[in-house]
């Protein structure tokens, strides 16, 4: 009798494995032996993986996974490689960025002559009348002179130039670009700008932030052709980077929106970039109204908008002034007005604002507004966001936990800026820039990302930079302001799993478990491990969006 009910459930039990065996979903791509770094805190490490469509149906060891294994699943080896998510950047300028990587470059100019050649050569390439736009100059490389329109007036005759500094909030135009639109001694300042005038009064050449539209708004649009070769080149440059998802802060403008071309891309299964597209916060009215199923390669519902300009061009909003020019405090690029009337607007219609405020006195203004819409319309899951974050006052950190608002920082910038900031604010104010630590210790969420073309679209020089503050020029080996230093799991996480959440997609994305899309980058070295200062030489060896290959770096000739 015992051994008849034995066998009874013997047979039980291997027909309820085996029918167990058969429900279990097939995958379309294994991959083994891998040193994964899943960002799931219930499962932070793993070592293989499965992956059925564009989602991932399996995570743990190898023998685990072997279950989701048929006849025609590919199998990849990853040989020990580490495996991250794929990296969200949250917050670049994609189609002026793409159309930056087809023009000329003048991010490493370093002298005057070198400048000025760079322009030389490339408008040779051009036709006549055609616009030399981008550039992404730093004329701290140079010695800190500003450009003026004699240095290239000789080497452009046939082409209007309007060229970036590298923060997008100043620019040199030449003198065909400002007799294009109009513009002379007589032309009035413009409130939230500022026109460079010799002693004369007469125009440089430099215009900042407010002032640029004078320009801006005369150059040709571009055209439908040129934004989507801008697109298709930006989309190459994220994949070698490991970037799956980005957060475009132009992505409704009109003159460089890359939603329309990315649509197209989209179906055409062209488009290799998941895109989260900003409307510009003073148009809140035109998002609220827009129909748009989101889905996930495309979504609407966040608005971009500007409190102040930048440090490099002294147009950043300080409390006090700067401190090599001590008639200088910056100013607001809009009023505080304009301000809450836009963000409260668009905050009652349910939409994310992203806002970006870079000195300590346009921070602790638009946290102010923050603080006052909150209490004004309630409590509710807005994930308000400040964009940069860069000089924050001491007693403004903790504000950023207790309002819930987002820091989405590009810590590219602290490596860059931190060759000559401290000459510009001075010493005690250097000490909550870029204050990554202090904000993660008071218990704020930080995402990150490039502000690319402004810097390099490369999580792992963000994640160096990070990790070890060491400035581009070399002379901070310790790190600048080195007790604002993060761990590369912390680094990891923000530009990961928070980098999601700040868009409202943690569900979807941002960390590798069940159910989520498989967004995941191959590299050469294991972050964690290695030297920090060794981060920045690891290299992106393949990058998969929704499970299919879009970079391998045996195909890219790096």
């Amino acid at each position: 009798m015992q051994k008849s009910i034995y066998t009874a459930l013997l047979f039980i039990a291997v027909f309820f494995i085996s029918s167990c065996s058969k429900n279990i979903q097939k995958a379309d791509l294994i991959i083994l032996n891998a040193n994964i770094w899943s960002g799931n805190i219930n499962q932070p490490h793993a070592s293989a993986m499965a992956i059925l469509s564009d989602s991932i149906v399996g995570i743990g060891g190898n023998e685990e996974i072997q279950k989701f294994k048929s006849q025609s699943t590919q199998i990849m080896d990853a040989n020990g490689g580490f495996i991250v998510p794929g990296f969200i950047d949250s917050h670049v300028h994609l189609i002026s960025g793409g159309n930056s990587l087809l023009s000329v470059e003048l991010r490493d100019a370093n002298t005057k002559d070198e400048f000025i050649r760079r322009i030389a050569e490339y408008a040779k390439k051009l036709e006549p009348q055609q616009w030399i736009t981008e550039g992404n100059w730093d004329h701290t490389l140079w010695g800190g002179d500003l450009p003026q329109k004699e240095w290239i007036d000789s080497i452009s005759k046939n082409n209007p130039v309007f060229i970036s500094r590298l923060d997008g909030h100043m620019a040199l135009a030449n003198s065909a670009a400002i007799n294009f639109a109009g513009i002379n001694k007589n032309t009035a300042n413009i409130s939230g700008g500022d026109i460079i005038r010799d002693a004369d009064g007469n125009p440089t050449g430099v215009f900042k932030d407010n002032a640029m539209s004078l320009i801006y708004d005369k150059i040709p649009a571009l055209t439908k052709s040129q934004k989507n070769k801008s697109l298709k080149e930006a989309l190459k440059y994220f994949a070698s980077n490991g970037v799956t998802s980005v957060h475009d802060v132009d992505g409704l403008s009109t003159s460089i929106g890359s939603f329309e071309e990315a649509q197209k891309l989209l179906e055409a299964d062209e488009l290799t970039v998941r895109i989260y597209a900003a409307n510009p916060l003073s148009e809140w009215k035109k998002l609220s109204k827009m129909q748009f199923d989101n889905n996930k390669w495309l979504k609407i519902g966040c608005l971009k908008g500007f409190v102040d300009g930048s440090l490099g061009s002294h147009t950043a909003a300080f409390k006090e002034p700067y401190t090599d020019k001590k008639d200088d405090s910056g100013f607001f690029v809009n009023s505080k007005e304009d301000l809450y009337e836009w963000i409260s607007g668009a905050d009652k219609a349910n939409l994310q604002i992203m806002v970006h405020a870079i000195g300590d006195s346009a921070i602790h203004t638009l946290l102010d507004i923050y603080d006052q819409i909150i209490s004004e319309n309630g409590k509710k899951d807005r994930r308000l966001r400040i964009e940069h974050a860069q000089h924050i006052s001491p007693n403004d950190i903790k504000r950023f936990s207790e309002l819930g608002v987002i820091a989405s920082m590009q810590p590219y910038h602290a490596i860059d800026d931190g060759r000559w900031a401290e000459n510009l604010i001075g010493p005690e104010r250097i000490k909550t820039t870029y204050a990554f630590n202090s904000l993660i210790n008071s218990g704020a969420i930080l995402s990150f990302g490039s502000d690319w073309a402004v810097a390099p679209a490369s999580p792992i020089m963000g994640i160096y930079a990070a990790v070890t503050r060491q400035t581009l020029d070399g002379k901070n080996p310790s790190g600048w302001v080195p007790e604002q230093k993060i761990s590369v799991d912390q680094a990891l996480t923000t530009y990961t799993k928070n980098a999601a959440y700040a868009s409202f997609e943690e569900n979807i994305k941002g960390t590798l478990e069940i159910g989520k899309l498989a967004d995941f980058v191959l590299l050469n070295q294991d972050l964690i491990k290695i030297e920090p200062s060794k981060i920045k030489d690891a290299k992106v060896l393949q990058t998969y969006v929704g499970g299919k290959k879009v970079f391998d770096i045996m195909d890219s000739g790096h």
